[in-house]
């Protein structure tokens, strides 16, 4: 048998020191920054078995460029304070019309609502679990 070179190489793992050992606080902070900061359609696509890249999407999506950049920053700030956890990688922060927050097995997706329709993610991701997060309750679909 011969071994998957791209598997053996680490490429397209979640296996790395940066992974948050307890998803659900990590999720809980960036819901709970996200509301506090009126994002709005929030939802979460659990997608750890349709890909390795990741376990979670948090996609949502903001009304202007300054609200969006608050979303991000909230976020960010939430998560270190809260649990501290940082983000491992980050972008858009400039453009603020599509920033990407990479907590390795959580990515958060902050849009405008133009390009949130546009680049369709939830689409994309049609065969994931989806939860709507609303205020003070979730929604599973």
């Amino acid at each position: 048998m011969t071994e998957n070179p791209i598997a053996s190489s680490g490429q397209f793992t979640t296996t790395s020191a940066h992974k948050t050992a307890d998803p659900s606080e990590l999720i809980d902070a960036i819901k709970d920054a996200l509301l506090e900061k009126k994002a709005k359609e929030i939802v979460l696509l659990d997608v750890h078995e349709l890909t390795t890249l990741t376990d979670y999407f948090i996609v949502c999506h903001g009304t202007s460029d300054t609200q969006i950049r608050a979303l991000a920053n909230s976020v960010m700030e939430k998560t270190k304070k809260s649990i501290g956890e940082a983000v491992w990688k980050q972008e858009g922060m400039d453009a603020r019309r599509w920033i990407i927050l990479d907590y390795v097995n959580i990515v958060v997706h902050i849009f405008s609502e133009e390009k949130r329709s546009f680049y369709g993610i939830e689409r994309m991701w049609s065969d994931a679990v989806v939860t709507k997060i609303q205020d003070n309750e979730s929604v599973e679909d």
